[in-house]
């Protein structure tokens, strides 16, 4: 095979040459980097391109599969990880100039685990400073959309979305506060996991929110997914709040059968007046796919789910705002004017709003669980818009504008954050512009394996996954 085209092969694709010893992992890894050079000025996917160490670690690979240690299907696979994730003795940012030079001395756990099963690390992705999904400037780049480079990869993992969409990473790792997987997922066309709360370690990642932050993949399929959270997932004592819970082996549980499955269209966040009409359009016709390979759908109404983004808002701003208390004290003018406006915000924000923010996050989880027990799946668009235009300038000049913005992606991957449930987008159509929309699909705690069987069965009658962007 030509080498050029090693990077446009699936994850699982890869894994199977390479176990076969058809390809090795450093033919990989050097399609991968002569990729990234010749591309990512055009996208700034990364901040630090591990070019010596890649190298190193994929000799290391090759030689153990040739003297018969393969650790599995992620072995030599070339990957990418958000820079919020502690990687030992390599630049971790948080996306911030506050942090820029910070060498960790040890890795996040999901780094640990990676490496454990013999995954490739590329580099450190691009990111909104700090996770956060308003910020406006990027100190190490704009990250552009692979599939309009005028446009929005998504945020805050804009990064590993932009990256993995446009083959510079066979998959990679994000994290998700409030939506920021499912977000760049949606708006570049791929398949992104926010994991149940508990199910992947969060040590050694920089923390926005501590009680909605959950680390997950970003593939080009759902079995590139699938096989990335089965890398990364499971207890770590490390992380008081990881449970100890079985993880099941994703992949060989993909059947693409789903009859009988019973889907809940939530009727709040579907063919409504708030979404794009080709974001209505595509959903529908994806759920209508859905029914036709054999799954019952029907309607289900979660009345405060229209709220979440107020919700999320103010716990998250609060919760960060705490967080990042030294950085507010003595580094304020470093951070994105948009931060600054949302951390002071948090940190004078009154304790009535707060309580009744997590008091109205409780009768949300409530009912997103109640409705948990009706279905296999609740189904609704990612976004109700496809990737819009990079803004030109920060902050917000009306009241008007600021709650336009609670209409936008942030409302629709929220609730399950607030919920702690499992959620994944997939992409289910492209707009006339030729964007892509995604479809969420959700389940109750620790069902990813029932999410990953509903995208899989879609993505087996459908061809979105095979289409590439025009770089």
């Amino acid at each position: 095979m030509d080498k050029s085209h090693i990077p446009f092969l699936s994850s699982t694709e890869l894994s199977n040459l390479i176990k076969n010893r058809e390809i090795s992992p450093v033919e990989a890894t050097e399609a991968y980097l002569d990729r990234i050079s010749d591309v990512d000025a055009n996208l700034n996917s990364y901040i630090t391109v591990c070019s010596e160490q890649a190298l190193a670690q994929a000799k290391r690979a090759e030689e153990d599969i040739i003297n018969g240690t393969y650790l599995g299907p992620m072995h030599g696979i070339p990957v990418a990880v958000k820079d919020q994730f502690w990687t030992k003795g390599i630049q971790t940012t948080n996306g911030s100039t506050i942090h820029k030079g910070w060498i960790p001395d040890e890795d996040a756990t999901v780094i640990t685990n990676l490496k454990a099963n013999g995954a490739i690390l590329l580099g450190k992705l691009n990111m909104s400073e700090y996770a956060s999904g308003d910020a406006f400037h990027h100190p190490y780049g704009r990250p552009r959309n692979p599939w309009d480079i005028t446009r929005n990869p998504g945020t805050s993992s804009s990064g590993s979305g932009a990256a993995t969409a446009a083959f510079l990473c066979s998959t990679s790792l994000g994290e998700d506060t409030g939506g920021s997987i499912r977000g760049p997922a949606s708006f570049c066309g791929l398949v992104g996991i926010r994991p149940s709360w508990g199910r992947v370690s969060r040590y050694g990642v920089f923390s926005a929110s501590w009680s909605m932050d959950t680390v997950g993949p970003l593939s080009r399929t759902t079995e590139d997914c699938a096989m990335t959270l089965k890398a990364i997932a499971g207890y770590d004592s490390k992380d008081p709040y990881t449970w100890n819970q079985p993880v099941p082996d994703y992949v060989s549980e993909l059947t693409g059968d789903i009859k009988g499955m019973k889907i809940g269209v939530i009727t709040e966040r579907v063919d409504t007046e708030v979404n794009d009409p080709e974001v209505n359009a595509l959903v529908k016709t994806a759920i209508s796919s859905l029914e036709s390979a054999g799954a019952i759908v029907s309607e289900i109404s979660i009345p405060l789910i229209v709220h979440s983004a107020a919700i999320s808002s103010t716990i998250i701003s609060c919760d960060a705002a705490a967080l990042t208390r030294k950085d507010l004290e003595q580094n304020l003018d470093q951070l994105d004017h948009n931060n600054q406006v949302r951390l002071l915000m948090g940190s004078i924000m009154p304790a009535d709003a707060y309580l009744k923010a997590i008091k109205l996050r409780e009768v949300l989880r409530r009912q997103i669980l109640e409705a948990l027990t009706k279905v296999d799946v609740l189904v609704m668009p990612t976004s109700s818009i496809p990737a819009p235009k990079i803004p030109d300038r920060a902050g917000i000049t009306s009241k008007e504008e600021f709650l336009e913005g609670f209409k936008g992606r942030r409302s629709f991957t929220a609730p399950f954050n607030l919920a702690n449930t499992p959620a994944l987008s997939i992409c289910c159509g492209f707009t006339s512009d030729v964007l892509p929309v995604g479809l969420q699909i959700v389940a109750k705690p620790f069902a990813e394996s029932t999410i990953f069987k509903v995208a899989y069965g879609y993505q087996s009658i459908t061809e979105w996954h095979t289409q590439r962007p025009p770089m």
